[in-house]
């Protein structure tokens, strides 16, 4: 993993989830600001992957477990596009809170495995 972007990904995914949650706690239903939030940080997270396989072969392999790093990510890749299914199903403020719990998750999850794939802590 490339540190820079894991601290992007970190602080689109806090930022976002603290809209997302400030917006649910102050009524709003799902809109294209709270959706298109976690749809930045899915794209960000498809990019995550490229380099996670990309890396490896560029010098830069993992120290820590392989098999829970792409646990977590494969894991991160899938939560907003459960988060925004969930919003679309049920469009209520509380799906739009439920998107902010989800990008806040994948906020410790991206670091989580900046941590795996850096100090080999398993």
């Amino acid at each position: 993993m490339i540190l820079w972007f894991t601290i992007v990904q970190v602080v689109v995914a806090a930022a976002a989830g603290l809209l997302c949650v400030v917006l649910g706690l102050a009524g709003r239903r799902p809109s294209d600001v709270s959706v298109g939030a976690l749809v930045l940080v899915e794209l960000l997270l498809i990019a995550q992957v490229v380099i996670a396989v990309v890396a490896p072969f560029a010098g830069n392999p993992p120290t820590g477990s392989v098999l829970e790093f792409w646990t977590y990510l494969v894991s991160a890749v899938l939560l907003p596009a459960a988060g925004v299914v969930w919003a679309l199903l049920e469009r209520s403020r509380w799906s739009t809170v439920i998107l902010g719990v989800v990008a806040l998750s994948i906020a410790v999850m991206v670091w989580r495995m900046q941590t795996i794939w850096t100090l080999g802590v398993g």
